[in-house]
């Protein structure tokens, strides 16, 4: 007789256990929704996301360009800020994007014409601040080895594509906040220097 209800109560117990772990399961995936400990973290994970993103609008990425300049191929650089650093020299930010409805090929000439620049690749080294104040021209500043302080090694843009630019200069003196941004085969554009 006990041999008869062993197999039953084996099945019994089968039964019951795949329906405790339904349950369970059920409850964990019930629970992880709707339950408060578990809106705490996803609270504070979606606040560090929303902190995380406003240090980068307050860097310049979603600002008004201060000059646009149109070049050749569809090219577009948007300057959004050039900031005076205390270790003497001007950075200008901006993005580079390619404005024309087919693919753009970055000239040579971005780069100037400078041996020891242009033999570190394609770059923006060719981009120069007058500051007509002092009758000063400020070239973009190099590394110990002679690498141009800018965004490098791009070659091509597609179309509708940009890519985030920087370029460090010497500081004129304080008094000069207005400078002349000139970069080969764009036109000029004044700039303002904050900081």
């Amino acid at each position: 007789m006990s041999m008869r209800f062993t197999p039953k109560a084996r099945r019994g117990l089968v039964a019951l256990a795949v329906v405790a772990g339904l349950a369970l399961g059920t409850a964990a995936c019930g629970g992880g929704g709707g339950g408060d400990d578990d809106k705490k973290p996803r609270s504070s994970s979606s606040t560090s996301k929303e902190s995380g993103s406003q240090p980068s609008t307050q860097e310049g990425e979603s600002e008004a360009p201060i000059a646009e300049l149109k070049g050749p191929s569809g090219l577009l650089l948007q300057i959004t800020t050039a900031v005076r650093d205390d270790g003497g020299f001007v950075t200008v930010n901006g993005s580079l994007k390619n404005d024309g409805g087919a693919m753009a090929t970055i000239p040579s000439a971005l780069s100037g014409n400078e041996t020891e620049i242009m033999n570190n690749g394609r770059s923006l080294g060719g981009a120069t601040l007058v500051d007509s104040k002092s009758k000063k021209r400020y070239y973009v500043l190099r590394d110990t080895e002679g690498r141009p302080l800018t965004t490098t090694g791009f070659s091509t843009l597609k179309a509708g594509e940009s890519i985030d630019v920087f370029l460090q200069f010497p500081a004129p003196p304080a008094s000069s906040t207005d400078v002349t941004f000139s970069l080969p085969l764009f036109p000029s554009a004044v700039i303002k220097i904050s900081g």
